[in-house]
């Protein structure tokens, strides 16, 4: 967005984005004040310093769980971008019901009082989770929808709420499905994608651990920096009521990861991997052919990401600390 003509940019109208406290949130923020947007930040925990002091930015504290305290931090809003609720698979095998209500009532809650409030736009971050196992490569928004975990129930539960608001009472919504996002900002002890992961190991001078088949096993990973571009897209440009895959729309094996790590950081990478559980041993790519169609092109390569990556995180940076859980052991009854 351009400058007035005395030097000043633009105020437009006031942005919520939910969890912007969050990873991509943060750099949502971040990204809207520089273009221009006062921001309120809608979220439990309190932003970094550094985030809340960026001009135009507020605070409004909130459980989304709660519908009084969404409907006040959503009034005087224009647009929303949802991106608040758990964001670990783990999390939801282990705790099903809290991130049922984090996601799904919480999401409801949302797109209730953006109707109520007379929100002009609402973007939703889902994910790719809720296709479950990929069976077509690359996938289109088309592909059969069965989630194999809670988490991706509980954001399809989200989706289905917004659409059923979108066609019954006129909510302007778009959903993005994205796919692994990585970039700076990744909590070590809750983030799950193995960009970050690969790099902390790798930056520790450590062998690099990875569940499943190290070629099988592939994914797109988007930089957080695409993902703020397709998510300003989808507001600006996006049909209401449709759904668009988020992500770079290329392939990459665990393998090809560890040797991008490895040029990255310039030096060898060593892979460990467990095959003991195969269950995420798949193709995991997206077909970005929609997004692209109303104006999306994602910027950043891998290569490129992960030299910033490696030099924002330093060397010995703290180690992620995530476990992978597909399923909980039952209680053993006496």
């Amino acid at each position: 967005m351009g400058k007035t003509p005395n030097g000043s940019r633009p105020q437009n109208k006031l942005v919520a984005v939910t969890g912007g406290s969050g990873f991509v949130g943060s750099n949502l923020v971040a990204r809207l004040v520089d273009d221009g947007h006062q921001v309120a930040i809608v979220d439990l925990a309190t932003p970094a310093p550094e985030l809340a002091a960026l001009p135009g930015v507020q605070h409004r504290r909130a459980d989304l769980r709660d519908y009084g305290e969404t409907l006040l931090a959503l009034r005087g809003v224009d647009t929303v971008y949802h991106l608040a609720g758990n964001a670990s698979g783990t999390l939801s095998v282990e705790r099903p019901r809290f991130d049922f209500q984090i996601n799904g009532l919480g999401t409801c809650n949302v797109g209730n009082a953006c109707v109520d409030q007379g929100v002009r736009r609402l973007v939703y971050m889902s994910s790719a989770i809720v296709y479950g196992t990929p069976q077509t490569f690359p996938m289109t928004e088309e592909h059969p929808i069965a989630p194999f975990l809670p988490y991706g129930a509980s954001k399809l539960s989200g989706e289905l709420t917004l659409r059923s608001l979108h066609d019954a009472l006129g909510l302007q919504v778009m959903i993005a499905r994205s796919f692994v996002v990585y970039g700076p900002g990744e909590d070590p002890r809750t983030a799950g994608g193995e960009v970050s992961q690969f790099l902390r190991w790798q930056l520790n001078e450590l062998p690099i651990p990875v569940v499943g088949d190290i070629d099988r096993k592939t994914r797109d990973f988007v930089h957080v920096s695409d993902v703020c571009s397709a998510l300003i897209t989808m507001a600006e440009n996006g049909v209401p009521g449709e759904i668009y895959n988020m992500g770079s729309g290329r392939e990459v094996s665990m393998r090809g990861l560890a040797d991008a790590v490895a040029v990255a950081t310039g030096k060898p990478s060593r892979l460990k991997p467990d095959e003991s559980e195969l269950a995420d041993s798949f193709r995991l790519v997206a077909d970005i052919s929609k997004l692209r169609g109303i104006g999306y092109e994602p910027k950043i390569t891998l290569a490129a990401g992960l030299k910033s990556l490696a030099e924002h995180l330093g060397p010995f940076p703290e180690l992620p600390s995530v476990t992978v859980a597909f399923s909980r052991e039952p209680a053993v009854r006496a």
